[in-house]
């Protein structure tokens, strides 16, 4: 046998010796919450995207949860059977058989997944009022605020507090400048609608009253998928642009106010805050609710668990809002939902991303600690890119607009940056 053939049977191990894959090196990490960062502020712009085509938000978010929950299983079944299952880290299939003695922590995990559907759903709503990206800044602000001080006592202090809470006064900040960046953006369009001529303004109304009374059916007009819809001419960021869109998009915004928009934001902020508090109790038990020997849930099926409430959770709310729809959206039906086939691609791609980033990012918060896994909430630098180049957001707009818009962003990225740096190592 030559010395390469003995090289690698010293230095590859057998099947029965490999551990089971976690991300435990804070290189590791920092590059899971880099790719969670891409993913998470990406898939919020094709389910905007959708809305704005006229899809309803109930169809869209019904076909999200079936790959949201897709993504959570793909990860247990590669990630969590990797390597020789031991007891300290019994393998996923293994672990689900453990219920009985793991209980506690899995009801952790299941609560911290009715907070991510509950803040999901509303942002979905929220989006049409306030705009993707004012949308998205003011909730991951509000998560980190809330959400990082919960995970920094959480993880025994494992971050360095005298970089992560000035991380956390950035982000504070960002939120105020995110308020403000919409109501500034909502005079602007408000002034533009005003210079409409008068003959438009019936179209306008029209639109806002037809609309919200009719039944959605299974024909469909419009190809959402490929954006084949009914025109979009005008110049983004005109009076006529955002007419054109009211006229498209699903949920009708024109005559509302504008105070709705922010306290769904608001809402949707406080519900992301806890739900990643509550899946670092399920994998690290840090209240000791599981009996002595018991193995913690390992992070794979902690997720596992997170995304199974998730997904029961946006089933059942979105049939209800099927035929009890909210803010004057149109009734629809499960038949119709099923027939609806019209983007049904990008919205399970939405949810393919959002599985994926939700996952990495607790993969790197389980070898960084949690408090620096929230950098990912760094998403809407992501989400403002997309708006702007998609959906046209703050063409147009006043000079106000614009340096608000910009110091948003700017302390934004300060606070990410500073909460990186902020990183630790579990033990």
């Amino acid at each position: 046998m030559d010395f390469s053939a003995i090289l690698l049977l010293i230095t590859i191990p057998s099947t029965n010796e490999l551990k089971m894959f976690l991300v435990e090196s804070k290189g590791g990490a920092i590059a899971c919450m880099l790719f969670s960062l891409l993913f998470l502020g990406t898939w919020p712009a094709l389910l905007t995207l959708l809305e704005r085509r006229g899809r309803l938000p109930q169809h869209t978010y019904l076909d999200y949860s079936i790959t949201n929950l897709l993504a959570a299983v793909l990860i247990a079944l590669t990630f969590g059977e990797v390597g020789k299952s031991t007891f300290e880290r019994p393998n996923f299939t293994v672990q689900l058989t453990q219920l009985k003695d793991n209980w506690p922590t899995v009801l952790f995990a299941m609560v911290g997944g009715v907070f991510l559907s509950l803040g999901n759903l509303a942002t979905q709503y929220a989006w049409a009022f306030v705009g993707l990206s004012v949308t998205e800044v003011i909730t991951s602000s509000i998560t980190v605020v809330i959400g990082t001080t919960f995970n920094y006592f959480l993880d025994d202090k494992i971050n360095k507090a005298e970089i992560l809470f000035p991380g956390v006064a950035c982000f504070l900040i960002a939120v105020c400048l995110g308020s403000a960046v919409h109501s500034s953006n909502a005079a602007d369009n408000k002034a533009k609608l005003k210079s409409l001529q008068s003959d438009h303004k019936p179209r306008i109304e029209a639109t806002y009253t037809t609309t919200s009374t009719e039944t959605f059916t299974e024909k469909g007009t419009k190809d959402l998928e490929n954006g084949n819809d009914t025109a979009a001419t005008a110049k983004a960021g005109t009076a006529h642009f955002l007419v054109e869109i009211e006229n498209r998009r699903a949920i009708k915004v024109f005559g509302k106010s504008t105070l709705i928009g922010l306290a769904i934001t608001f809402f949707a902020g406080c519900c992301f805050s806890l739900f990643s508090p509550a899946f670092n109790l399920a994998s690290n038990d840090q209240w000791h609710t599981l009996k002595k020997g018991v193995p913690n849930l390992v992070v794979y099926t902690a997720f596992f668990y997170f995304s199974v409430s998730c997904f029961v959770i946006a089933i059942i709310l979105n049939i209800i809002f099927l035929y009890r729809p909210v803010l004057g959206l149109p009734r629809s039906s499960f038949k119709a939902y099923l027939g609806d086939w019209n983007g049904r691609g990008w919205a399970l791609m939405a949810g393919l991303l959002c599985g994926f980033g939700n996952g990495l990012q607790f993969m790197g918060g389980q070898a960084a600690g949690y408090a620096a896994a929230d950098a990912v909430q760094a998403l809407p630098l992501v989400s403002t890119f997309w708006g702007i180049l998609l959906f046209g957001e703050y063409r147009k707009s006043s000079r106000r607009t614009y340096i608000l818009l910009v110091s948003m962003l700017l302390m934004f990225i300060v606070a990410v940056a500073i909460l990186m740096a902020s990183s630790g190592h579990r033990k």
